[in-house]
């Protein structure tokens, strides 16, 4: 199985930054894509950040400028630093990575989610 950890979500004012890891571990024998995906309320998930195998980065429109993404492939670990955050920003991060797991089969994996939010 392959386990996704997040950590570092929370509550800042607006104008704030925040800065989220999340580790994979368990039995991995690659790891494709990691990203970051959110689910604000009432809204569908939708994705923020990718970092790509190939060191391709993409960001939702509403973040370019503001979010960065970043990755150590040696320790199977992606982060997100957001800065100058808004409240239209409050939402639950998801952390997301397309890896060949325990079956040898490439299949996408999924973090608990972590709270965000942006007080204004």
């Amino acid at each position: 199985q392959v386990q996704l950890v997040e950590s570092g979500g929370g509550l800042v004012q607006a104008g704030g930054s925040l800065r989220l890891s999340c580790a994979a571990s368990g039995t991995i024998f690659s790891i494709g894509a990691m990203g970051w995906y959110r689910q604000g309320p009432g809204k569908q998930r939708e994705l923020v950040a990718i970092f790509r195998s190939t060191g391709i980065t993409n960001y939702a429109e509403s973040v370019k400028g503001r979010f960065t993404i970043s990755r150590d492939n040696a320790k199977n670990t992606v982060w997100l630093q957001m800065n100058s955050l808004k409240p239209e920003d409050t939402a639950v991060y998801y952390c997301n990575c397309n890896a060949k797991g325990p079956a040898r089969i490439w299949g996408d994996y999924w973090g608990q989610g972590t709270q965000v939010t942006v007080s204004s």
